[in-house]
This record gives C-alpha cells, sequence and structure tokens, in this order.
C-alpha cells in the first residue's frame, strides 16, 4: 500500500467510493480489546468485512498518528501490519474513523514465535533516516501513546530524547503523585542518565507500544503489529515494553538475538525504559501504577 489514504467525510461515502455506489453497511459488531477507540467490525452488503476504529472529532488526530505509524512500518519492508482503507470524519454522527481491512485470524505457524523476533529485529535493522528531520532520534512528527500525546522533537542523542522528550514530558504530568521528597528523587535519576543509558550503535524505528495487545495473528498466522507509537531509537525500548505486561516466549529473544544481538546489559537498563510507560500509565488511569514507578525510581536512585 502506498503512503497516505483518502480522507472522507461521511462513513457511507466512504464505503460507496471504496467499493462501488451499491454497496452499504448491513451490521457493525462490536470488537473487544481497546480502551480508547470504539472498535466495530463492518459487514457489508457484498459480504465482506473491515475493521472500524472511531473517536470524537476532536481525537481525529489519533487517526493520523496511526495511519503515520502503521505506513512507516510498511515501509521497511520487514513485519505485517493491516492494510488501511480510508479515514475521515463524520460531522453526522459526530465522529473520526478510521477503516482497514479486517483480520479474520488463523492458527500460529509452527514457528511463530521465532518468525516474529526475526521481522521485529529486522524492523529495527532498517534504514531510519527518512523517519527524523535534523537529528537522529526522534520522529518527523509528534504521535500518542495510548490517550497522551507522545513528544517526537529530534535529538542527535538517544539519551538526551529519552530523557527530555519521554520521561520530562511524563513526569511533569505526574506532578501531583510525585511531589515531595520523591520529586528530588526524579530529579537525581534524571541527571544520571548518562551513566545509567547507553548510545545505541545504530538508531532503530520502534513500535513504541510492543505489549501483548498490539500485535495479531494475521490471515497468514504470523505476528502483524497493530496500534503503533512510533518513534526512532534504541531498540532495547522496544524489547524492554514486551517484558513489561507478561513477557513473550524465550524462543522470541532467542531469534531476536539471532538477527540483532541484545547487550548483556540491557536486563540492567530495561525497568529504565518501562518507567516511561508504567509513568504514562499513571497519568491515565491513576495511582494504581504509583508503587511500580517508586519501585523504579528507589532501585536506580
Amino acid at each position: 500500500m502506498e503512503a497516505g489514504i483518502t480522507n472522507y467525510t461521511c462513513i457511507e461515502d466512504s464505503i460507496r467510493a471504496v467499493y462501488g455506489t451499491s454497496v452499504s453497511i448491513t451490521k457493525k459488531s462490536y470488537v473487544g480489546g481497546g480502551d480508547i477507540n470504539d472498535s466495530r467490525c463492518l459487514l457489508l452488503s457484498n459480504g465482506e468485512r473491515v475493521f472500524m476504529k472511531s473517536n470524537s472529532i476532536a481525537n481525529k488526530g489519533f487517526f493520523i498518528a496511526e495511519e503515520t505509524g502503521i505506513n512507516a512500518i510498511l515501509s521497511t519492508e520487514t513485519i505485517n501490519v493491516p492494510k488501511l482503507l480510508f479515514r475521515g470524519v463524520d460531522e453526522t454522527l459526530g465522529i473520526s474513523y478510521l477503516v482497514m481491512e479486517y483480520i479474520t485470524g488463523t492458527d500460529r505457524i509452527d514457528n511463530f514465535w521465532i518468525d516474529f523476533g526475526h521481522n521485529l529485529a529486522a524492523m529495527h535493522l532498517a534504514d531510519s533516516g527518512n523517519f527524523v528531520t535534523d537529528g537522529i532520534f526522534g520522529f518527523h512528527s509528534d504521535n500518542y501513546i495510548g490517550a497522551s500525546k507522545q513528544i517526537n522533537s529530534s535529538r542527535d542523542s538517544w539519551i538526551d530524547f529519552f530523557r527530555e522528550c519521554r520521561l520530562e514530558p511524563q513526569i511533569k504530568m505526574a506532578e501531583y503523585y510525585l511531589r515531595g521528597f520523591f520529586n528530588k528523587k526524579i530529579i537525581t535519576l534524571l541527571d544520571k542518565l548518562s551513566v545509567l543509558l547507553v548510545e545505541p550503535e545504530k538508531p532503530s524505528l520502534l513500535h513504541g507500544d510492543l505489549w501483548s495487545g498490539n500485535y495479531i495473528v494475521g490471515n497468514d498466522g504470523r505476528a502483524w503489529l497493530i496500534d503503533p507509537a512510533v518513534y526512532v531509537g534504541h531498540f532495547e525500548a522496544d524489547l524492554a515494553m514486551t517484558e513489561l505486561f507478561g513477557r513473550f516466549p524465550s524462543d522470541f529473544y532467542r531469534a531476536y538475538s539471532e538477527k540483532n544481538p541484545i547487550d548483556g546489559g540491557y536486563k540492567d537498563r530495561r525497568d529504565l525504559y518501562n518507567l516511561y510507560h508504567l509513568l504514562n500509565h499513571l497519568n491515565l488511569f491513576g495511582e494504581t501504577y504509583l508503587s511500580a514507578v517508586k519501585s523504579i525510581v528507589d532501585y536506580y536512585v
């Protein structure tokens, strides 16, 4: 698929434009799994099914960013993503929407996790120079991590990027939770990042939010990536996220390392990368995540 999809002003108009004037939506079925957007399977009068995500008109930026992220991953020609069909804003319904192919799912191929590890490593090894302007790390546009704005301003240093564009914005949003003496520990941690983290040998395009809920089994039985929060950074940040809410099987990491070796010091940095995601969850969902944030900060400080 070429970068860029058509933007329409009505869901029904977009269906007719893509599938023909006689085709309409005959049924909408709820699809679970997300907590930000409303997700539906649309059954069309020609028998085809498509997948639609919708949100308020004010949040149409979610879908512009998702299109950009999907196309960035697609351009690496390393790992599958769903085919985007169209997006738009329906003033009558009061929604913005993004429509893509419907993934029916199938049995996993026998070497699913090995294939997944190899393909993710290939994505991380792909050239990332076209994704950043005036720097090495970041992305050419801001996007979202969940419902939070994700700042992707360019930096020449990965450590500076992680400090200034990842941790600091989340820390500022979490000021209520991190007040007092604990806030001083946060400042100490930010000052120590140059000692705790390392610069990568090469920058990598990252999925950016790679937990178990953001891959699916595609129609070919392989892992397909969904819901990206892409940017260029250290590949370790993606790997760390795969371990935050339930680790992927060991075959995945062994296969990944066959293509892109994982440094022995990665385990010492893993929780620090995941501090970003835990801070984001703290800001989005409340103090349930505060103890995990404090535990990581205490460990490194």
